[in-house]
């Protein structure tokens, strides 16, 4: 037989029991709800909202953002990143050789060590995700870096693209880089040719000319200064020599006799006596 006292303390227990149930479930199922409809997109990214192999046209962008529930966001960087072919192990996206082999105008192979700056339009994210993926920089990026090296470089002779046209052909490289990436939803900031490397034949010949035309330019600065330096010491003798005659031709007895008692000034206690021209006596004043 159930006690009364049992009774009545049961069923409120029993109802706070089913009250407490309730707001737990309502809370998870408000939980779940924000949990699959809210996403945070990291700041220098735009998201791409993928339900069920479905890209949607429009990213989302930084921050926190409502999503469609049980979608995948996908987060694609809009910062600018760098894409770098070269020798040196360890430094590029691959970590061995991976210098660019190149053909010249004259036909010389030359190796070149090249970094491309770039970022991905954040317009153009979702369509970026849709044709290529994520593995953009293998697809397109390096494919269409090297060949339009490649197409640059055939217009430049291997001495100028090592020396003076080295400039020029970085900015040619840039320019046509930029036109193929543009359209897929890439925009190339800048690209840097940090070295070049000749042929050893090749390479040796144009350090010795370099050498010999600093060597001839520092010859033509020494005879420009030696021929300064006759200028210079051809006009100190001319006026010497004009300075010269000028002297000689102011030089009367009455100057010199002006200079000489000029010249007693200078000695303490002396007295000057004038004398007479004629007989050399002392002349003195009122005889």
């Amino acid at each position: 037989m159930i006690d009364q006292k049992d009774l009545l303390f049961k069923i409120p227990f029993l109802k706070n029991l089913r009250r407490a149930v309730g707001l737990f479930i309502v809370l998870l199922v408000i939980f779940i709800l924000f949990s699959i409809t809210l996403t945070v997109v990291p700041a220098g990214h735009v998201g791409v909202m993928d339900f069920f192999g479905r890209a949607f046209d429009r990213e989302l962008q930084p921050g926190l953002q409502f999503k469609i529930p049980f979608a995948r966001v996908v987060a694609m960087s809009t910062q600018t990143n760098d894409y770098t072919m070269t020798s040196r192990t360890g430094e590029g996206q691959i970590k061995a050789d991976d210098s660019i082999n190149v053909l010249t105008k004259e036909g010389l192979t030359v190796n070149l060590d090249i970094t491309a700056l770039y970022h991905i339009i954040d317009t153009e994210a979702s369509e970026i995700y849709k044709k290529i993926g994520k593995e953009y920089e293998s697809k397109i990026l390096r494919p269409t870096i090297r060949s339009s090296i490649r197409g640059v470089v055939a217009q430049f002779d291997a001495n100028a693209l090592y020396s003076e046209k080295r400039e020029e052909a970085g900015q040619k490289i840039l320019e046509n880089i930029k036109a193929q990436l543009n359209q897929r939803g890439f925009a190339v900031e800048d690209v840097l040719i940090r070295n070049v490397v000749l042929p050893q034949k090749l390479a040796d010949a144009i350090e010795e000319k370099l050498r010999a035309e600093q060597e001839a330019q520092r010859f033509d600065f020494i005879l420009a200064k030696e021929q300064k330096e006759a200028e210079r010491k051809r006009i100190e003798a001319q006026g010497q020599r004009d300075a010269q005659k000028i002297i000689n031709e102011s030089l009367t007895e009455r100057y010199l006799q002006y200079q000489y008692i000029q010249g007693l000034k200078e000695r303490a206690g002396t007295i000057y006596v004038p004398v007479s021209p004629e007989n050399g006596l002392p002349m003195f004043k009122g005889l």
